[in-house]
């Protein structure tokens, strides 16, 4: 994990804090927020906004992307192309220890926290296929398809499992092929193949002095989740399966 763009074409480390409570609406919270972050990551420097986020965002020219985005019911943060996992962990550190004061959000408010590794593979082959021969070749699922007359067209691999007997920590693995045109094809310019591993740390919480060691918890689950199950299991495979076309 210490180079984990050598794996795959693109990488990166998401955060989100789902809350119960909408977040507040007024201007000031929002900005205040920008504007500390902003202070510890100068690469910050335009505000993006649609219908259902704000966000603040550094240039998309750069190497490495950089964002922090505020929806109705949820804070997000991500790193693409971090130059290391310890570079990506820095914006999401200052989220949780700057937005819920700024944000005024309670422990009780916590519905849970997720970090999310994402591995992109590029390729100009029929992705599903790909995904198919790469995690589920001669397999019962795979049995489904004849291979001389059926094309698979969604493919798409989801697991969870829990990691504490309570259930309050969980992880899901899964495999993205993209979205298809209304007739059922896959775009002329197909986005990667995304491999997503994502942990989970279920709220509420007890008191929001918790949450830097949630977010330790977090990590090294998704580290070793991502080094021992992840990368051999799921980005390896598929990686040898576009080579081998």
């Amino acid at each position: 994990m210490n180079e984990p763009t050598e794996l795959c074409n693109d990488f990166c480390v998401n955060q989100r804090i789902a809350l119960k409570m909408d977040l507040p609406e007024t201007r000031e919270p929002t900005l205040e927020l920008f504007d500390r972050l902003r202070k510890s990551f100068p690469a910050l420097t335009r505000v993006r906004r649609s219908d259902d986020e704000v966000a603040l965002e550094s240039d998309e020219e750069r190497d490495d992307f950089v964002w922090v985005s505020l929806r109705r019911t949820s804070i997000r943060s991500g790193h693409a192309s971090p130059p290391s996992l310890q570079d990506a962990y820095r914006i999401h550190r200052a989220v949780l220890e700057t937005a819920p004061w700024f944000l005024s959000i309670s422990p009780l408010d916590i519905e849970h926290i997720d970090l999310t590794f994402g591995f992109d593979l590029e390729t100009d082959q029929p992705r599903d296929s790909v995904v198919l021969d790469a995690l589920l070749a001669q397999s019962p699922l795979a049995r489904l398809l004849d291979g001389e007359m059926d094309q698979p067209v969604d493919v798409q691999p989801f697991l969870g499992l829990s990691l504490t007997p309570s259930g309050n920590l969980m992880a899901t693995f899964e495999v993205k092929t993209r979205p298809r045109s209304s007739d059922g094809t896959q775009v002329a310019f197909p986005e990667p193949i995304s491999v997503y591993l994502t942990v989970r740390r279920n709220g509420p919480l007890g008191s929001l002095e918790e949450l830097p060691g949630i977010f330790a918890t977090l990590c090294g689950h998704a580290e070793r989740l991502a080094e021992e199950r992840a990368i051999p299991h799921l980005v390896m495979p598929i990686r040898e399966a576009i080579s081998a076309r």
